[in-house]
């Protein structure tokens, strides 16, 4: 029996519905993108099997005719909505003409549910349906995509919330955001352009009025040296993101800025927004220009309340942001590129067709040499790939902190002015400089989980680093690591090869392997000059950023120059992949596999 609206409420939702633009979005979007949140009803999910058909479908796109995988007719796909506790049951039918897959990203599940062909199980069939089954013992945000080819670049995704076991969710109404990148070329196509040469899609390369520039700031010697040094990395300071703005169409829940998805909120009410950045290649930094948002969770776990104006989000990461307006003003989400070529808006209204200022682009950044623990000046030596054995060093003592930053007093949580320090770690590179695939190394790595990151070095805001983050409550195991694995994240940009120490995925030996029931320490060191967003699968990586509890995390961004140290309770058998969420990485060899056995 249909339950009655209060008039109030029926109100809201005639003036929120009655308007044409209501239904634009009805048709360009998938269901669970509608403006009215949670409280007004719009759950998509049921006790029982939860249907999925995969297929290609023709759809609007940006205001131009695409073809994109699609999920039960929508891209992206349905917001699938779980409860803790209960028994998930999916049924995944194929109805393409090539194999796919479904990954519940960030979900604790058996092996042979992860969803990944190759590694636990062997892909869906065109024709098929596979069946997913496992219990939900976890609550928050995640996602589910692709892990076969390419295809999460072509709308293979869609959101996933596990809603806690309680139903309290800490808030009066909430929207999911999931941001993605759109190309309208084959992503083949893609793949061999950079591989043909890796800034094939960056038009915001340096010029000849920028080297005047520098001369003017720094001098004609200092600007040579400079120079040289990006010149013998065969990159430029500009090379941020692989593919970028230029090219990419950024979209927010399947919608470019000019059809500016919108939520509906009332004065007063907590809204909680749950952030996914579900992009292929694309790093964003996210703020709602006059609102102060309190990130309350990251990756679907729980931390201790953090009051910023901007985070930036990785690929594959996610966060939950409570945000309260008082007043009926419109607000805009804005989620800009870190390379600053883009952005994607939307906005947070009292009712349909209302919108805020949208921001300018703020300037291009540009990498400096001391992202690679190098001052001016430092002899590069010889940086390419072809001689690195002079770079071959072994690097002791580096803190896991690196001190405090200015207008840290914002955090709700007490932070002292000196934080804790995690464990010294002894870095190591080998003396054949980790191979082919390496074509520089970090001469100084160092933890940087304190630094907001390129582009927000002198912002006037609150901006979340990692250092800020505190888990809401201890985890069961507190043991200490009884052993470390070291691991560095390499590549050539010139042959835009990715990988692990040097080798990539289709040249590695064996996996690396975890001993079933230990507490083991994982330490990456990026060597690059990229920043890489790291997920493993089926287990937690614990971050040591010096805060108790750690925050947990299933997938790390590392900047250039950075080591992270993890912890980790290898507590599920099986072989898990372990892998750089930037696709094209990936598919270029950026990629293990974890045994644990």
């Amino acid at each position: 029996m249909a339950k009655t609206l209060p008039s109030s409420r029926r109100k809201f939702i005639k003036s929120a519905l009655g308007l044409s633009s209501a239904l634009v979005l009805a048709r360009l979007a998938p269901v669970w993108a509608s403006p009215l949140g949670r409280s007004y009803g719009e759950l998509i999910h049921s006790d029982g099997p939860i249907d999925l058909l995969i297929e290609q479908s023709p759809m609007n796109v940006a205001g131009k005719s695409a073809f994109p995988i699609t999920l039960n007719g929508s891209m992206p796909g349905p917001l699938i909505r779980l409860r803790e506790g209960q028994r998930a049951q999916l049924n995944v039918t194929n109805a393409l003409k090539t194999d796919t897959s479904i990954h519940w990203h960030g979900i604790i599940l058996p092996e042979n549910m992860d969803g990944v062909p190759g590694v636990s199980f062997p892909g869906i069939k065109p024709g098929e349906t596979f069946h997913y089954e496992f219990d939900v013992t976890q609550n928050g945000t995640y996602w589910y995509h692709s892990h076969s080819g390419l295809q999460e670049q072509v709308g293979h995704l869609g959101p996933l919330v596990i809603e806690p076991a309680d139903g309290d969710i800490g808030a009066d109404r909430e929207h999911v955001i999931l941001l993605s990148d759109w190309t309208f070329e084959d992503p083949h196509a893609v793949y061999r352009n950079l591989k043909v040469a890796e800034g094939y899609y960056n038009y915001q390369q340096r010029t000849l009025s920028d080297t005047f520039d520098d001369i003017k700031k720094q001098g004609l010697a200092d600007t040579w040296k400079q120079r040289s040094m990006w010149n013998k990395m065969r990159m430029s300071s500009r090379d941020i993101l692989d593919v970028t703005g230029s090219f990419y169409t950024y979209l927010m829940n399947g919608r470019d800025s000019e059809t500016n998805w919108t939520a509906l909120y009332r004065p007063g009410e907590k809204i909680r927004l749950r952030i996914i950045n579900g992009s292929a290649m694309s790093f964003f930094d996210f703020r709602i220009p006059g609102l102060e948002m309190v990130v309350v969770a990251a990756d679907g776990q729980p931390v201790k309340p953090v009051t910023v104006d901007e985070f930036r989000i990785g690929v594959a990461e996610t966060y939950d942001v409570i945000v309260q307006p008082k007043d009926s003003q419109p607000y805009t989400f804005f989620a800009e590129s870190i390379d600053r070529s883009g952005y994607v808006r939307g906005t947070l209204a009292t009712e349909m067709g209302q919108q805020a200022e949208v921001p300018e682009l703020r300037p291009t950044p540009e990498r400096g040499m001391d992202a690679m623990g190098m001052g001016m000046d430092h002899d590069m030596g010889s940086m390419g790939a072809t001689n690195m054995d002079s770079m071959a060093m072994s690097h002791k003592g580096h803190e896991m902190a690196s001190g405090s930053m200015d207008g840290m007093q914002h955090q709700e949580h007490a932070i002292s002015a000196t934080r804790p320090i995690a464990p010294v770690i002894d870095i190591k590179h080998t003396k054949a400089g980790h191979g082919p695939g390496a074509a520089m190394l970090a001469e100084n790595p160092t933890s940087r989980l304190n630094e907001p990151g390129i582009g927000l070095e002198n912002v006037n805001h609150r901006v979340l680093v990692y250092g800020d983050l505190i888990g809401a409550h201890p985890w069961p195991d507190e043991r200490e690591p009884e052993r470390q694995i070291e691991l560095h994240l390499t590549g050539n940009m010139e042959r835009y090869m990715w990988s692990f120490d040097g080798v990539k995925f289709s040249e590695v030996d064996g996996p690396v392997e975890f001993h079933h029931g230990e507490r083991l320490r994982l330490v990456l060191v990026n060597d690059t000059m990229m920043d890489h967003p790291i997920h493993l699968h089926g287990m937690w990586m614990e971050l040591e950023n010096g805060q108790y509890p750690r925050p947990r995390k299933h997938t790390i961004s590392l900047k250039p120059s950075e080591v992270v140290s993890l912890q980790i309770s290898a507590d599920a058998p099986g072989s898990w992949a372990f892998h750089c969420h930037l696709l094209y990485h990936m598919k270029a060899g950026m990629f293990r596999v974890v045994s644990v056995v």
